[in-house]
């Protein structure tokens, strides 16, 4: 039996964009963690550390879909260099500031125009739409997208933190920025796979969001990032609690490798199932995996509960990009698939920041309750798109 995903790189082109697209997101995962290690350590304190990563994660989410959809009128390769001089800049002449102890106010300037950086997972995606749209290695191709947005994650912080650790604070920003750098660079050097600009529906103008198909799939992603905060934070806390703290990094390993295995299993398949209902079957799923979290009694129950409740979330992604790809035209596509990328994002913060507050007040288990929560919004969010969405 082929793989579909070497067949996937029958493409000309394709794996060179694969990988310079991976070197240009990482700074997504290394950079706020960065920002924390390093301003942490040399201000002794995190409550300075948290609102400057706090800025540029908000003017991340503010940023990105605008660079996209400037992206969308204009084309990659004229957009993408720009807003990573930006974003990059802007990140240097953070580290800058820090170095030479400039006034607190000229970090929050900088950490918001850092967030001009460009959402490249959104690039990648919408370069393999260009080359399979309207075909199943479509999915196959999202689906090793999710995959690489994880290993993203899983590799980013540590490393970052790492570097700040062990060679200097600034360090895991800097090599952060020294991604961005080479990343971005590489992948607009890849000419022949770049998608071309397509024409405007001056019918439909203004901002993919305005459609109350795309919104419902960004509150799935809101719900969706949600989930995997509370997952972060409750690990971590309910592995204190049980006096075992390295445990955690274990439970957060099992929740990353249960979704990849699910999202790479989900891409091999082939269904005529519509995305719709697949889309349903996705929310129905994760609300009810979120449910057996509350019953974790040690660290054991804890990351068996957390796999099963990380299987379901790479499929209900690749569903939703996929439907992203049916929903909006062609000309605002990057602008869609960054709306989504940034509520995931959003909801990763929200669901660290609701968890924090309830562990704090009630205990690490209770954390879970925002989990539920979020996995309710899930199912409504996919019952409602089942409904709107024609099959």
């Amino acid at each position: 039996m082929a793989n579909p995903y070497s067949a996937l790189f029958k493409a000309p082109g394709s794996r060179a964009f694969v990988l310079a697209g991976m070197i240009a997101r990482m700074p997504i995962s290394m950079t706020g963690i960065g920002l924390i290690t390093m301003l942490s350590q040399l201000h002794g304190g995190y409550a300075l550390a948290g609102a400057v990563a706090a800025t540029f994660a908000l003017a991340t989410a503010v940023c990105a879909p605008q660079v996209s959809r400037l992206v969308d009128r204009y084309g990659q390769g004229r957009v993408l260099p720009i807003a990573a001089l930006v974003g990059g800049g802007a990140l240097l002449l953070l580290l800058l500031c820090t170095r030479l102890q400039a006034p607190h106010w000229t970090l929050f300037v900088f950490a918001a125009l850092a967030g001009c950086m460009p959402s490249m997972s959104a690039m990648v995606r919408a370069r393999w739409t260009e080359i399979y749209r309207g075909q199943p290695q479509l999915q196959t191709a999202y689906a090793l997208e999710s995959v690489l947005d994880e290993v993203c994650f899983i590799v980013g912080p540590p490393l970052s933190v790492g570097l700040c650790v062990v060679v200097f604070p600034e360090a895991g920003p800097l090599a952060a920025l020294l991604a961005l750098a080479i990343g971005v660079s590489a992948f607009v050097m890849q000419r022949s796979t770049e998608p071309g600009v397509h024409p405007h529906d001056h019918a439909q103008p203004g901002s993919a969001i305005a459609s109350v198909h795309v919104r419902w799939l960004i509150l799935l992603m809101v719900a969706l990032g949600t989930i995997v905060g509370v997952v972060d934070v409750v690990s971590v806390a309910f592995a204190q609690q049980q006096g075992q703290p390295a445990a955690a990094s274990i439970v957060l390993s099992v929740y990353a490798i249960g979704s990849c295995l699910a999202g790479l299993a989900f891409g091999a398949l082939k269904t005529e199932v519509p995305l719709p209902r697949l889309f349903l079957y996705g929310g129905v799923a994760t609300a009810l995996t979120t449910l057996p979290l509350l019953l974790a009694s040690n660290i054991v129950g804890l990351a068996l509960t957390v796999f099963i409740a990380g299987l379901f979330f790479a499929p209900t992604l690749i569903v939703a990009m996929a439907l992203v790809e049916r929903i909006v035209p062609p000309a605002k596509l990057t602008e869609g698939l960054t709306w989504l990328v940034t509520g995931l994002s959003i909801g990763v913060a929200i669901g660290a920041a609701g968890s924090g507050w309830l562990v704090d007040a009630f205990g690490a288990r209770s954390g879970f309750w925002l989990a539920i929560g979020g996995g309710a919004v899930v199912l409504v969010a996919a019952v409602q798109s089942y409904r709107r969405l024609p099959a």
